[in-house]
């Protein structure tokens, strides 16, 4: 039987990465800084981590510290080194290497670290998921105009989609990197938010607002969008008929 440890397994991605490895009949590990036996903060380490990682066949990675990330990265791949871990498995996002967000900077980082760590590795790069673009537009509609970054477009992934596609990575061997993962449409920023007003039922002006910068440069320019690997099939609406019910969406 296959042993494979989740990183962040309770959260938006690795709940669904470890529901779809059990099913599949692998031994699944969940470690999470709040979630027995395995409750580490990977920022720190320590013998539970060190317990985590003995005699996996497989580490995926799914952690998500903001401000943190990087030390995470550092101090589980020196455990992984030091249990023999065979293969460390890394979901990053499109664009990193692209968009010069801090938050993208720090991702590419531990792509890096993962890369040069002596450890063999997969790592898959997807667009944003559907969770993450609604939270954004939740925080947007608060005012009674929607101000949205104009000309910016976005490739919304469902999360269940990039978990299957970690699932079946897992087991395998190392791939290095594997081809990216876009949600199934390119859509802008004014079309994502009208989407998510007709959903809501909330009635907003929508205004696209241009924004200085790099950052809005490189999203305008597309950096983080992978058309060509526009694999997903859950379309934005469909999360959102799901979400808040098929008489809306």
């Amino acid at each position: 039987m296959t042993t494979i440890l989740v990183t962040g397994g309770t959260g938006t991605l690795g709940r669904p990465v470890t529901e779809r490895l059990r099913e599949a009949g692998h031994e699944v590990r969940v470690l999470s800084r709040h979630s027995p036996p395995y409750a580490v903060d990977l920022r720190r380490g320590g013998p539970l981590l060190d317990r985590a990682v003995r005699n996996v066949d497989a580490i995926v990675h799914c952690t998500n510290i903001v401000r943190g990330d990087e030390e995470a990265a550092r101090v589980l791949i020196e455990a992984a080194r030091r249990a023999g871990v065979p293969h460390l498995l890394y979901i990053s996002i499109v664009g990193v290497d692209r968009v010069p967000l801090g938050y993208y900077r720090r991702k590419y980082a531990v792509e890096r670290m993962i890369q040069q760590s002596g450890i063999d590795w997969t790592l898959l790069r997807a667009t944003q998921f559907h969770d993450l673009v609604l939270t954004l537009l939740e925080g947007l509609a608060r005012p009674p105009v929607m101000l949205v970054p104009k000309g910016v477009r976005d490739q919304p992934l469902d999360v269940t989609e990039a978990a299957a596609r970690l699932a079946e990575l897992a087991p395998g061997a190392p791939a290095g990197r594997v081809a990216d993962m876009g949600g199934p449409h390119i859509r802008t920023f004014a079309e994502l938010a009208g989407a998510y007003l007709r959903a809501s039922g909330k009635r907003r002006r929508v205004v696209g607002i241009p924004l200085p910068g790099k950052v809005y440069r490189g999203l305008r320019h597309g950096g983080h969008l992978a058309p060509e690997q526009a694999v997903g099939r859950v379309t934005f609406e469909e999360f959102l008929a799901a979400r808040f019910g098929d008489d809306r969406a």
